[in-house]
């Protein structure tokens, strides 16, 4: 009978812990976002042991008209393991499940040969093939898991955003220059035949109306504050770029959410739902009112910016630039920016989403611009898989300098990859790291 007891005891036990570990593993992430602020917590053990020197060694790459080494981003493979584009140099780190640093590899034509060009790798089609970037305007390369060259689809135009589909398509938000519009509009490509079908299109004049130039006026540039750059003797190009991209029309927005297409248009606030082969559906508009940024606002915005320039961080950014050519960069773009603390003159208003990240439940997170980003806080609206919001959350992390981008965060069961800047880095600051989402 003892026996007995204690074989039911077990049993008993056995599926209590099986209960628990079902409804932890299926515990749906936005259950934890209607908690409210979402820390990102780094899984210390993830990529532990990489010479981040060595991999990201390209972290400081530039030419004379730009830094292009820290344009990095990442593509997550089926089982976990992670692919870093290194756009100023033609080749990709692959990284294991568990972050490890595997090898480095480029594309390879089918003799075998490197292809003498590699673009980001922008995402993965039937879960076996990567496909890059558009190529000056021209073509796409297809290629397996192995490096090896598949195909080529073929383009006109430039891309802003790709992502793949379901269906064995791929949907572009690309662009193109007209004579004296831009052309901007999101289409479907058939990955089979390379056929395309545009489901949203808008031409915009130039625009006339941008914020204020260098006398206070209103000019024609696009970034004409909160947006510097200097270009040093020996070529090397530093940016800081603005925070609040003012006086351009944005670009549309696409993700795929079930077997939706949605193109959302961030100053008007629209989501226009599609099927997968281009079927109008639907159109929407989010529920959250169209913020501004106030004079005071963008005053204080701009002077923090200023407090925080300092010379220490400055050369610290710049360890191969000689200190004298740092002093005149640096005292260059600190005073800019104290002229334009004294040129904003009106308020901004701000696009009602910056960008849009799908997670591993199929919910897409709309985040907004952030009005404090050196806070390192984020607001973020949920749109549950199925086509509602939901509830509005905050993202907030401690040890690492967040950029918000899908090409740079990717959901995987639950955990957040991303390429990030840490807080605590000597030399090559960007790390390769996983986030475990805890409610705050």
């Amino acid at each position: 009978m003892s026996v007995k007891i204690v074989c039911m005891k077990r049993i008993i036990l056995t599926c209590i812990c099986l209960a628990l570990t079902f409804s932890l593993s299926s515990q749906k992430l936005v259950d934890l976002y209607k908690k409210g602020t979402i820390r990102l917590v780094p899984d210390t053990e993830y990529a532990k042991g990489n010479d981040w020197n060595n991999i990201f060694r390209s972290y400081w790459d530039s030419t004379k008209t730009r830094h292009r080494g820290a344009s990095k981003t990442l593509v997550l493979m089926p089982d976990g393991s992670v692919v870093v584009n290194h756009e100023s140099q033609n080749y990709y780190s692959l990284f294991s499940p568990q972050g490890t640093f595997v090898k480095e590899f480029t594309i390879k034509t089918s003799k075998g040969k490197p292809l003498k060009k590699s673009l980001p790798i922008e995402g993965i089609i039937n879960g076996n093939t990567f496909f890059t970037g558009i190529y000056n305007p021209g073509y796409v390369n297809c290629f397996d898991f192995n490096g090896k060259w598949t195909k080529t689809l073929k383009m006109d135009y430039t891309n802003r955003q790709m992502i793949a589909l379901p269906n064995r398509k791929i949907a572009i938000a690309g662009w193109s220059l007209w004579k004296d519009a831009t052309h901007e509009f999101v289409t479907i490509v058939d990955y089979d035949t390379n056929e395309e079908k545009i489901v949203w299109s808008n031409k915009t004049q130039e625009n006339r109306d941008a914020y204020v130039g260098s006398d206070g006026k209103k000019t024609t540039t696009d970034r004409s504050i909160f947006n510097y750059s200097y270009q040093f003797e020996t070529s090397y190009y530093f940016n800081i770029p603005s925070s609040n991209e003012v006086g351009h029309i944005e670009p549309p927005i696409i993700a795929c959410s079930g077997n939706k297409l949605l193109v959302a248009l961030s100053e008007s606030g629209e989501i226009r739902e599609y099927d997968l082969n281009g079927k109008f559906l639907s159109k929407k508009r989010v529920n959250w009112p169209v913020k501004t940024l106030s004079v005071s606002e963008l005053k204080q915005q701009q002077q923090e910016r200023i407090n925080d320039f300092t010379m220490e961080r400055f050369s610290k950014s710049l360890p191969t630039i000689p200190k004298e050519a740092l002093k005149k960069a640096h005292s260059t773009i600190l005073r800019e920016m104290k002229e334009d603390l004294n040129r904003i003159i009106k308020p901004m208003s701000i696009p009602c989403f910056s960008t849009i990240i799908k997670d591993s439940d199929g919910n897409l997170l709309f985040f907004e611009y952030p009005k404090e980003e050196a806070r390192n806080v984020f607001h973020v609206w949920v749109y549950a898989n199925g086509g509602s919001f939901v509830c509005q959350s905050s993202f907030v992390c401690d040890d690492y300098d967040l950029i918000i981008n899908p090409s740079r965060m990717v959901f995987h069961k639950g955990y957040l990859y991303s390429l990030q800047k840490s807080k605590q880095a000597s030399g090559v600051p960007l790390r390769l790291v996983r986030f475990k989402l805890t409610a705050n």
